[in-house]
């Protein structure tokens, strides 16, 4: 493997988190949302996957965004007879997300991310390194 299959593995790396990122501002974004009419679901917190892809051009093994699926957990439910949205029995449904698990997994994306960037900084830097040595 030389610098230029790191510096595409780990932008692989780069759009995987990115993708995982965005799933992660989706499911806070909608937190607290509730169903559009009484007794209807709320948001269903999502979650993604990735799987191994073998990049034919470089013939290396890089990571990709496979699916983003909804979790199957319970949605959280409150007491509040006066709201709009409450069902017969006075209850609201919430999504089942939880913030700080959230909040953990965005902080696991970041520095995976930022993991990613310094490889890319560092083959960048042994590029500049080679050249002023061939000079």
């Amino acid at each position: 493997m030389d610098l230029i299959d790191s510096v595409h593995i780990s932008a692989a790396g780069l759009g995987a988190q990115s993708a995982r990122l965005k799933v992660i501002a989706q499911n806070i974004a909608n937190a607290d949302s509730v169903g559009t009419r009484a007794g209807a679901e709320p948001y269903r917190r999502q979650v993604i996957s990735f799987k191994q892809e073998l990049d034919k051009e470089t013939g290396v093994s890089m990571v990709r965004p496979d699916k983003i699926s909804k979790d199957k957990a319970d949605f959280v439910k409150r007491y509040e007879p006066n709201n709009p949205e409450a069902d017969a029995q006075g209850y609201v449904l919430y999504p089942n997300i939880n913030s700080v698990l959230e909040m953990v997994d965005m902080r696991e994306a970041r520095r995976s991310y930022e993991a990613n960037l310094n490889v890319i900084e560092a083959s960048k830097s042994m590029y500049a390194d080679t050249i002023n040595l061939l000079k």
